[in-house]
């Protein structure tokens, strides 16, 4: 396992970021860590205004200079994901790291804007949307930085995914024979499937998907509650990570120039700890070719 501290962040002079869910838990502590490597610009994106506001005081408390933007980004609306693609490319000329880091989990039922199960569509759908969208500009930059990469956050509970993992029929549906639970592992899954779709497509850009392991966040405390809550809960408090010591995973395969593409790394930088069906490629392919049929027309 890399020994690898907020201490290794190497200087990111000239790039910019972009970090999804930037306003609390990982997303907010990456930003934190990244903000103190000398880069030009660092887009906080969030649905959010007043609490990514709100976060940027804070960051910008310990660290006046660091050069941190609001960006509007609500990944259940496809409308929403567009729009911020389209004012980003108007604010910036590059793009050297993107870190789909924003997810919910554990939702009660429900739909997107679009139709998708919400945890399918804010988890899955909204980021690819919005990843293909910045494609080539972050092509561009790679011309220019070899480094340029793309990170997502994957979940150890891919390894929990049901067996029919895309059920196809019904992620336009509200799926609401199959528990939250179920649900939620799911779009996990289908974030890995995707990452490797899309580094086998665009090599010429660091793609890859870490687990971030268990870490004392917001995002399963404002998840929806269920009987087992309070034990898993419990489960948390004992067995999680802080914030910081979690945000290295992510923050270590964006800027690591040992992180290699098309790779799935549990914390911190270690290869290979997916389960089978993650490197499943023919369930891949097939969810890769249902997505794109899905995004036809918006990109």
């Amino acid at each position: 396992m890399p020994k690898f501290s907020s201490e290794d962040i190497p200087d990111l002079h000239g790039q910019v970021i972009l970090v999804t869910g930037g306003n609390a838990g990982l997303g907010l502590e990456t930003i934190r860590q990244l903000a103190k490597h000398n880069p030009a610009r660092i887009y906080l994106a969030a649905r959010s205004k007043a609490k990514a506001e709100a976060a940027i005081t804070e960051l910008q408390e310990s660290n006046p200079s660091a050069p941190i933007s609001f960006l509007q980004l609500d990944l259940s609306s496809f409308s929403s994901v567009k729009a911020a693609a389209e004012t980003f490319k108007r604010s910036e000329s590059r793009l050297d790291i993107l870190i789909n880091n924003a997810g919910i989990m554990m939702m009660p039922e429900g739909l997107t804007e679009s139709g998708y199960e919400i945890q399918f569509g804010t988890n899955v759908m909204g980021p690819a949307l919005f990843t293909q969208l910045l494609l080539p500009l972050v092509q561009e930059t790679a011309k220019i930085n070899p480094e340029t990469r793309i990170v997502s956050l994957g979940s150890s509970s891919e390894k929990l995914a049901p067996s029919d993992i895309y059920p196809f029929d019904e992620l336009k549906t509200t799926m609401s024979h199959r528990s939250t639970i179920s649900r939620y592992c799911i779009s996990k899954i289908a974030d890995v499937h995707y990452t490797y779709a899309l580094a086998e497509r665009y090599k010429d850009i660091k793609i890859l998907c870490v687990d971030p392991g268990m870490v004392s966040t917001n995002l399963f405390h404002n998840s929806a509650g269920f009987f087992l809550k309070p034990f898993v809960n419990m489960a948390f408090g004992i067995f999680s990570s802080p914030v910081e010591k979690g945000a290295l995973s992510q923050i270590w395969a964006a800027v690591s120039p040992d992180a290699k593409s098309a790779e799935y790394y549990s914390p911190v930088g270690v290869p290979g700890k997916g389960s089978d069906m993650s490197r499943n490629r023919d369930v891949q392919e097939k969810l890769w070719q249902w997505i794109q049929n899905e995004l036809q027309g918006l990109l």
